[in-house]
């Protein structure tokens, strides 16, 4: 268990000339999606990457003043949405 005063992982704001995701509405196409790791909680947008079916993708909640909006990448295989993660994580992509 992680002390109290800890805080996950925050996304730092986007580099110059960082990549622009294509984020695109989240598809029910399995019953059971796992979280495999996740951004701080603490601020107003969170990122997931997420996996199921055998493959990974990165979802992305905005929390609004009037409701969450919900987007998600491709469904891509292992290696492909680790990298994206790590692209999200490093402010090379948004």
């Amino acid at each position: 268990m992680i002390p109290p005063p800890y805080h996950g992982i925050h996304v730092p704001d986007p580099q110059p000339g960082a990549e622009e995701l294509r984020w695109l509405k989240p598809q029910r196409r399995c019953t059971h999606i796992r979280v495999r790791r996740h951004t701080c909680e603490c601020r107003p947008c969170i990122y997931e990457l997420c996996q199921a079916g055998g493959l990974v993708f990165v979802r992305r909640t905005d929390r609004k003043k009037v409701g969450l909006e919900v987007a998600e990448t491709e469904w891509l295989l292992t290696v492909r949405a680790q990298e994206l993660w790590q692209k999200i994580l490093t402010g090379r992509s948004v």
